[in-house]
């Protein structure tokens, strides 16, 4: 492993799994990226509650998405990792897309991701993004289950 990527969710669970990203990286001497991906659904609600205070206009656009989005994922990273050095990224798009190009587009070898816990109907129904970076991903993927606040 030489770079290896995380995915940040909204989700208690998601501290475990910096904790285990960094201190695998950590031993073998690899690079950690953090990556918060945040919907294109989540950007357009946050931003019409945005726009629907009134009075308010806060330009809240495609960067300070992606800023903010950034901005979790490092705080979450200063939060659980000691002495392991991260770059922290946000995003903006489908889950599933992001991730792999990130992966790509930084030359990723391992990926960590939380994965939810569904029936096969339900990742047949709904889908699941840890499966399908599990498919397409060229490299070992990491993936943690469990508390899914």
């Amino acid at each position: 492993m030489d770079r290896a990527l995380a995915v940040v969710e909204p989700k208690e669970a998601t501290k475990d799994l910096v904790a285990e990203a960094g201190e695998l990286a950590n031993a073998v001497g690899a690079e950690l990226t953090l990556l918060h991906v945040t919907t294109e659904e989540e950007f357009q609600n946050r931003r019409s509650s945005i726009e629907s205070v009134a009075g308010l206009n806060a330009g809240y656009n495609v960067e300070s998405a992606r800023s903010g989005a950034e901005q979790f994922a490092e705080k979450i990273g200063n939060e659980v990792l000691d002495n392991v050095d991260f770059t922290a990224m946000g995003r903006i798009g489908d889950p599933q897309d992001t991730i792999m190009n990130t992966a790509s587009e930084e030359d990723i070898d391992h990926i960590f991701i939380h994965g939810q816990q569904r029936s096969p109907t339900g990742k047949a129904v709904f889908g699941d993004t840890a499966q399908a970076i599990i498919l397409n991903f060229d490299g070992p993927v990491t993936v943690t289950t469990g508390d899914e606040e």
